[in-house]
């Protein structure tokens, strides 16, 4: 495991690099830019002198591959400099951020997890029920459906109509003190809209593997001896199916990413999908390109995780991958 685990980390940094030159790369050729939106509304009554001395002053009047390698050498030294459109360090923004994101994404994979294994295992015992047939049908149609769409038949249904939850944001109203309890009661909605998003896989997963599992031989020989149902199903079944399940805990974490970027935003939930648009838009690179390696990261971290878990699962993969 140290051994996988070292060269996954080898083989990650030129990937680390790629992407924070291809961002800063894509952001200068977008039509944004940085100098007005860093001036906000000043910028539009603005002269071309003064516009052109705060570019000097920004560094924006330099190359994006100088820009680059200077963020680079920073970066490198723990320094990930300064935000222009959130006027901050970059490591305070990511700092603020990155744990309510953590929290959101956490919650939600957990309900996927749980909710889908469940679901997909009283599929699978009875393949072509009443049961099976409608949450099949369920997780087809959301796995069509879009994140922010479900967000905002959840805001309408549960906040709107029914007046159960709170639509959006991490507190009832601004100036409330911070406390586990409204954190709590204002996960509730973008958690499970985030979860359910993700589910239909999970469950299509289990569903299929269990179901094959049912039918192998070593199932038959144990339900021959007499064994339990609840046993059989638990101890053979789960366990065979469950491994074609376990790769897709790495190939999930980008589109988790991105459904949360989403889902934040709907919900107007303080994690990093605001400083994430913000930084796209104002071609703020600095943080731009420090929420790409983040979540760059985050996806490498996953896959490791999946091939670690299999190799854990089944023996006989190991981990010479």
């Amino acid at each position: 495991m140290a051994r996988m685990a070292a060269r996954r980390a080898l083989a990650a940094v030129p990937v680390l690099l790629g992407v924070t030159l291809a961002v800063f790369a894509v952001a200068a050729a977008s039509p944004f830019d940085p100098v007005k939106a860093y001036a906000g509304t000043a910028g539009l009554t603005a002269s071309q002198e003064n516009l052109d001395q705060l570019r000097a002053n920004l560094g924006a009047d330099r190359p994006w591959y100088t820009r680059w390698w200077e963020w680079l050498g920073h970066a490198l030294r723990g320094d990930l400099g300064d935000s222009g459109v959130m006027r901050q360090p970059v490591a305070d923004v990511v700092a603020e951020r990155i744990g309510w994101s953590a929290l959101l994404a956490g919650t939600a994979f957990l309900v996927a997890i749980l909710l889908g294994t469940l679901l997909g295992v009283l599929a699978a015992r009875r393949r072509g029920g009443l049961l099976d047939r409608a949450v099949s049908s369920l997780a087809y149609t959301l796995e069509a459906a879009p994140a922010f769409w479900l967000g905002l038949l959840a805001v309408w249904f549960f906040a709107l109509e029914l007046g159960a939850l709170p639509p959006g944001g991490l507190t009832d109203t601004a100036g409330d003190t911070v406390t586990a309890g409204q954190v709590a009661t204002h996960l509730v909605l973008p958690a499970l809209v985030l979860g359910l998003s993700q589910l239909p896989w999970f469950f299509l997963y289990v569903r299929q593997g269990v179901g094959d599992a049912l039918d192998e031989d070593p199932v038959r020989g144990a339900r021959a001896r007499g064994l339990a149902e609840r046993t059989v199903l638990t101890g053979h079944a789960l366990r065979s199916g469950m491994l074609p399940m376990l790769t897709l805990v790495g190939s999930r974490i980008p589109e988790l990413i991105t459904g949360a970027l989403l889902v934040e935003t709907v919900f107007s939930w303080p994690g990093i999908a605001a400083a994430t648009v913000q930084a796209a838009v104002s071609a703020d690179f600095p943080l731009l390109a420090a929420l790409t390696v983040l979540a760059t990261a985050a996806v490498l971290l996953g896959n490791l995780l999946s091939d670690l878990l299999y190799g854990l699962a089944d023996p006989r993969v190991g981990f010479d991958g």
